[in-house]
Parts: structure tokens; sequence; C-alpha cells
């Protein structure tokens, strides 16, 4: 039998974009989409983000770009791009002092610019492999995962390392929770979640194990104690009480997750994954979470970030061969 190749190829790519765009897209109405972002010329994967909420400027770390994009929300484009980047993955925004902090994945140098003209202030070199970020704006330092086992603590003020914390393997996705003076950190390579004490900066408890593998991103509500956990091994999202360390839910997720994120106001709990879509989680009754949207996105948008403050949740869709990079901007509903 003879094919139509232009047909064929026509088919069986509307088969898959309606498999993964149609058919289990629900709960639309939680995230409305408010604008769409171009961005320009930025190839490859996308990783993570931060933002200046005083002037609503995001910034993006476009890991397979080597640059990091400056955004204007209320404009609508792209202001600047930060290039001559390695692998940007952390990245975060220091009020006090307006300055972006960037984590570069490539040699592990993690760079301070001024986020008024986008110069270089300060560089801080880690061993390799500088990735997830979490800043501290009450003791202003800044968190870094980085290398094959630890976090490193830089000041904010002074630009240098103060502090490090040994880890068994690398981590991904990590937590602190400054309420009960502990840091959650996923180590995926063992399957594990470790519990580090601030007090000690050390490991001193790990959960989890032998359960899963590929657990990536984290999110926590450190108010009522529950550690939500994205899982790619299967792919699932996983709760867990941080008092007892038992999982309190267990719920089907789409695949290749990265980042996650708790939405107190709302009970919420939003996933972005790679497998195209947003899945969004809601607290129902003790210990019962249901799944209660999936907003589908292009397939490997699966960097996030939930800006409760403007009521956004945002999603960067890398480039296609049809579509250029994109930040969509949506509009969280009650």
């Amino acid at each position: 039998m003879k094919y139509n190749l232009g047909w064929l190829f026509i088919s069986i790519s509307f088969c898959l974009f309606t498999a993964c765009k149609g058919q289990a897209t629900f709960g639309l109405n939680y995230l409305p989409v408010a604008k769409t972002i171009p961005m320009p010329g930025v190839k490859g994967r996308i990783d993570h983000m931060d933002v200046n909420l005083k002037d609503q400027i995001v910034y993006i770390a476009a890991l397979g770009n080597n640059t990091l994009e400056v955004v204007s929300l209320p404009e609508g484009k792209v202001l600047h791009s930060i290039k001559g980047l390695d692998e940007p993955q952390g990245v975060c925004y220091i009020p006090q002092t307006k300055e972006i902090f960037v984590a570069n994945g490539g040699t592990g140098d993690c760079y301070f610019y001024s986020a008024g003209n986008y110069k270089k202030i300060a560089t801080v070199h880690l061993s390799s492999n500088a990735d997830d970020v979490r800043y501290d704006s009450t003791a202003q330092k800044i968190y870094v995962a980085y290398g094959s086992g630890g976090i490193a603590i830089i000041d904010a003020k002074s630009h240098d390392e103060v502090g490090n914390i040994k880890l068994p393997s690398h981590p991904e996705g990590f937590q602190i929770d400054k309420r009960n003076g502990f840091i959650y950190v996923n180590l995926p390579k063992s399957g594990v979640i470790g519990v580090v004490a601030t007090s000690k900066l050390k490991l001193i408890n790990e959960l989890n194990k032998n359960y899963r593998q590929g657990n990536f991103p984290m999110a926590l509500d450190s108010v009522e104690n529950k550690l939500f956990i994205g899982y790619r091994h299967p792919a699932t999202l996983v709760v867990m009480d941080t008092k007892s360390g038992k999982r309190v839910a267990v719920l089907e997720l789409t695949n290749d997750t990265d980042d996650l994120f708790y939405d107190e106001k709302n009970n919420r709990v939003y996933a972005s994954c790679g497998g195209g879509y947003v899945n969004i989680f809601k607290l129902q009754d003790a210990g019962h979470y249901k799944q209660i949207a999936a907003v589908p996105t292009r397939k490997g948008a699966r960097t996030s970030l939930l800006i409760p403050e403007l009521k956004v949740f945002l999603v960067c869709e890398p480039s296609v061969i049809s579509h250029e990079a994109d930040l969509i901007v949506y509009r969280i509903t009650k």
C-alpha cells in the first residue's frame, strides 16, 4: 500500500498533538491565559525564574541559550538579555541591593549583576554544576545547590561564601523551613529526601528511602508541615507530613515535572510538566488531595513561577520549529 508521506506526517502530528493537548485537558478556568510574551532568539531548554516584585520584572535562566532573559510583565516584552553565561540554572533577585544572582551549571560560577545596568559585580566560584537557588530575604543569604553533593551559602551583601552543607549526592529542588529550622532537599540519584538542620548545617535524616526515583521539584507548606514532591519515575506527586515523615497522599502526575509550587491562599499545588501540562491539585479534606486541572502547554514547558502577590502563574515554553520561545502569563482565579 502506498502512502502520501506529507499527509501521513500531518496525520501523525495531529494525533500526537491532540493526545498531549486535548484528551486530558480540564479546569482551564483556574488558569486562564492573561498574555503571551515572546522571547525572540531564545533557543534550547529554559530553567528557573525569579521576580523583582516592585517593578514586576522577571529574570529567566535560558540554560540552552546561555543567557539570562529580563522580561517586563507590564510591558509584555524582553527588556534585556545578559549573554556569556554557561548553562544558567538558578536565579534570584536581591531587592535590598537591587542585584541579580545567577548560578551557572556549566562552570559552577555564580555571578552577581546590577539590576540597573546589568554589569557584572562579583563572582563566587563553586566546584561544579551550580543549580537551584533559594534566597532568604530576612537573613540576606543565598542557598545554592551544586556539585556532587552540597549546598553553598552565600552572603548577598558581601558576595562571600559563608557556609556549606555536605550532601551524599547532587541536590535538586529544596526548600528552607525557617519556622522549624530545617532544609528539605531532593537527592534524586538515591531517591531520598534529605533533612538538614539549619543550626548545624548538617544532614540529620533521610526520608522516603527506597520509595521512588527522580524526585526533582519540591514545595513546602510550613504552617501545616506538608512537603510536596514531584517524582518522574513514575510520574507522581507525593504529599508528606514533615513531622512524621509519612506519606499523606500519592497522586498521578504528568511526566517530566521540574517546578512545583504551593499556593497558600488557595490551598493549591501547581506542577509544571514537560509532558505538556500544568497539573493543579487542591486539598479537599483531611489528607485528601484531588487534581482539579490539567492546563495544556507546549511540550518541554517544565519550568514555572508562582507569584501570589500578583495573582499570576508563569510558564516558559521553549522554542520549537514553528514557534519561538514564549513566557505565558496565567491569571490565578478562585
